[in-house]
């Protein structure tokens, strides 16, 4: 990330300052720095602020503290990153920040924030989608990507030197000796005992060659090739510099990149151009002079990157505006809006799109033209694409080819190959068929038909006897275009021919049907007979046709019983009776035989679990009886049947005093009988003080136990009150002639006192009938009077 030329000069002021206060604590070290936080750094820069020292006295007051420049250099990056988080929302378009807060920031403006970013990410995206549309400036739209220069490459031979560059001087044989010096502000470099060498201005080569020449007057081995001193000046850190961008760009500004920076590397860090700058005449000037010109196109196009030239300081990037755009539309690989530049041809901006689609009609194209009073449309035609030359603002749009053949012919039905064919000078049917491969076996050849168009592509049928045109009987009938002949199979007019089984065998259901199939024949497609099944009086209901003897005219189907072979072997007997299409046959099981049913019992019984039912009489008591009787601790009053899912009330006490009980009921399979513990209380709910659950005291009755409750509350509805058995049944309090018969109170009773719901009248309610009363009143009074 590039930073703007005033906001590092402030960085670098601070950060001396800060050096004295912060390498002035004593036992500071660089794992210390390290470990200082934000705040800790943020105060250092306060107290630096206020000394007002000198950059120079600070620099002599670190060094005699005994700090290394890599101390030095590590807090000056936590310095340059503290200083970019203040600015955060700072930027003035010269320089991509990012906008942080760390965890002080409070809740309330962190959503404020989120939402200013969601925002910009918004009109960010709108951004984008509009940039998309022009060729070539979503190159600079990838957030992700980055044109910054490569720093580890080997040092250019065109590199011109300048203040601040790092030059390594490695001198190896005999003796050896390192030198690493930066260019003065002057020009020059400092080299042991030397004086100075001036290299800014020189390439790198250029450079060698002069500091090489005075090394020799230091050392003599240098002097001849046989000398055993050898010298290898490279290039260490490299200086920056700043170059300004002007013009259409997104974000224009003065940008300060590493010196190895070219000229994409700043036209992306500025956004690249604008929807109304240039891709194609960028300007890169040097001392008030247009060194070169970049075409970016060149670069997307072709891969050139002949004009994307290293920078030097105070260069300036000028991105004009665009002269001509103009628009593709339609069937090109690439629809976009494209930068002309003069001397171009349509045949240009077809090749920047891609050229034309798979399905592009190229006869013709469409131009909307602007003139200086209105539009108008002009119609080029293909032989003008090369040499048509496009206007500002042109719209051209590239149609699509019709969805239509202008030569074909279609076969369908009953040939071995389907489909359309290239219709031939004076091709008849029987031509068409033999394309086809040929006619299947099961072609119906007594109608073919040929669909085809007529002048006002109203569609026509036309019928043809297949047969006497393949025995020349009949002469062949030529095809026109975009005819269609069917010829239909003996299957495809008739319905699909089936046969279906139903009852006990495996796999009942519908099947093809097949000549001389049989009964067992079926019963064998259909996965044999199922457990249980009979092979006696299997039936067949057949549809009535033409044979009608010995059937009333009241009777639709046809009735017919069969007994096969139960192991289905193969004997003369079964061809007697064969199926015939449509049929639908009957597999019936053994008159006594039936999958096991059972039922289960649980709770206190002595022997719990699911029991079998032996026939269709088993009752109740019954299964009670089974499993062994019910123990002495069990609660009949509260026992449970369920079936199908549900409770329904039976009173097992009256079911074992009496068989023949209503309550004694014929179980059914699925059946569950749960005979409970005695619970031995009684449970208050609803409107009492003092909802709650007491020992069950035969002699009380129910108010006994709404008293033992605390008593009905004022809201309470006495007179409802209802009372819920172990067995699921309900019994409520009953009045009559203000007599009141309240439920009686059993073992494991639950018992619920609702609520009084008064009812309230609507102001709609009280108004009707306040006006019902004064009308009434109202016919009274007059009534009275009149009487009078």
């Amino acid at each position: 990330m590039f930073l703007n030329k005033n906001r590092l000069r402030l960085i670098k002021q601070v950060y001396f300052i800060c050096i004295i206060f912060l390498f002035g604590i004593g036992g500071v070290s660089a794992q210390v720095v390290e470990d200082l936080s934000d705040d800790q750094i943020q105060q250092f820069i306060k107290q630096a602020q206020e000394s007002g020292l000198t950059e120079e006295q600070l620099m002599i007051a670190a060094a005699a503290k005994g700090f290394s420049a890599s101390d030095i250099t590590k807090f000056k990056e936590r310095m340059t990153r503290l200083q970019s988080d203040k600015k955060g929302g700072g930027n003035n378009g010269n320089t991509n920040v990012e906008r942080k807060y760390n965890d002080s920031t409070s809740v309330k403006d962190k959503k404020l924030l989120k939402k200013d970013d969601d925002e910009k990410e918004v009109d960010d995206d709108s951004l984008v989608i509009k940039r998309n549309k022009y060729f070539g400036l979503n190159l600079f739209n990838n957030k992700k990507g980055s044109f910054e220069p490569n720093l580890r490459i080997p040092t250019p031979k065109n590199y011109i030197l300048g203040t601040d560059d790092e030059i390594t001087i490695a001198i190896t044989g005999f003796s050896t000796q390192t030198y690493k010096s930066k260019v003065s502000p002057e020009g020059t470099i400092q080299v042991d005992i030397l004086s100075p060498i001036y290299v800014s201005g020189l390439t790198i080569e250029q450079a060698r060659e002069r500091i090489i020449n005075r090394l020799k007057s230091r050392f003599a081995g240098l002097n001849s090739n046989g000398g055993g001193l050898y010298v290898d000046i490279t290039l260490g850190n490299i200086r920056s510099i700043s170059v300004t961008v002007i013009g259409q760009a997104v974000q224009p500004g003065t940008f300060t990149v590493p010196s190895l920076a070219t000229v994409f590397h700043v036209l992306n860090a500025s956004g690249g151009p604008s929807e109304i700058g240039s891709l194609r005449n960028i300007e890169v000037l040097r001392n008030g002079k247009i060194i070169r010109v970049l075409d970016i196109y060149d670069f997307l196009l072709r891969g050139d990157l002949k004009d994307n030239i290293l920078l030097q300081d105070q260069d300036i990037i000028h991105i004009p505006y665009v002269d001509t755009h103009i628009t593709l539309k339609g069937e090109v690989r690439n629809p976009k809006i494209f930068e002309m530049k003069k001397g171009e041809t349509f045949k240009d901006i077809l090749a920047f799109a891609g050229g034309f689609s798979d399905l592009a009609y190229t006869k013709s194209i469409s131009l909307e033209r602007t003139t200086a009073i209105e539009k108008k449309i002009v119609t080029i035609e293909q032989n003008e694409i090369a040499t048509f030359t496009p206007q500002k603002g042109d719209i051209y749009t590239i149609g699509k080819i019709l969805n239509r053949f202008e030569n074909v012919v279609t076969i369908k039905g009953s040939v071995y190959r389907e489909g359309n064919y290239e219709l031939e000078p004076n091709m008849t049917v029987k031509q068409l068929i033999s394309r086809a491969e040929g006619l299947k076996q099961d072609a119906f050849k007594d109608r073919i038909l040929i669909k085809r168009e007529r002048q006002n592509l109203d569609p026509e049928i036309l019928a043809l006897d297949l047969n006497k045109i393949l025995k020349g009987e009949s002469e062949d009938v030529s095809l026109r275009l975009k005819d269609t002949l069917f010829i239909k199979s003996y299957k495809d007019l008739r319905e699909r021919l089936t046969v279906s089984i139903d009852g006990a065998v495996n796999k009942a259901g519908i099947y093809e049907y097949a000549t001389n199939m049989t009964v067992a024949d079926l019963v064998i497609l259909a996965g044999g007979f199922s457990d249980g099944a009979s092979a006696a009086k299997i039936e067949i209901a057949r549809r009535i046709k033409g044979d009608t003897l010995g059937i009333s005219k009241e009777q639709s189907i046809k009735i017919q019983f069969l007994d096969i072979d139960r192991n289905l072997q193969l004997n003369t007997s079964d061809k007697k009776v064969t199926l015939n299409p449509f049929d639908k046959v009957y597999v019936r099981k053994l008159p006594r035989y039936e999958e096991q049913k059972t039922v289960a019992i649980s709770g206190e019984i002595f022997y719990p679990g699911p029991y079998a039912l032996r026939d269709k009489t088993e009752k109740i008591s019954d299964l009670i009886l089974k499993a062994g009787g019910t123990r002495s601790e069990a609660d009949l009053g509260s026992a449970k049947f369920i079936r199908a899912g549900k409770i329904i009330g039976v009173d097992l006490t009256k079911v074992l005093n009496d068989r023949n009980d209503i309550n004694n009921l014929v179980l059914n399979s699925g059946d569950i009988l749960d005979i409970p513990r005695k619970k031995e209380t009684v449970t208050i709910n609803g409107q009492v003080y003092n909802p709650t659950t007491v020992p069950f005291v035969p002699n009380l009755k129910l108010k006994d136990y709404i008293n033992l409750a605390g008593g009905a509350t004022d809201s309470a509805f006495v007179k409802k009150t209802y009372v819920k058995y172990g067995n699921g049944k309900f019994d409520r309090t009953r009045s009559f002639i203000g007599i009141k018969v309240y439920p009686k109170i059993e073992n494991g009773s639950e018992i619920f006192v609702p609520v009084r719901r008064k009812y309230k009248w609507t102001a709609a309610e009280r108004i009707a009938v306040s006006s019902a009363l004064v009308s009434i009143t109202t016919i009274l009074v007059t009534v009275i009077r009149l009487g009078q």
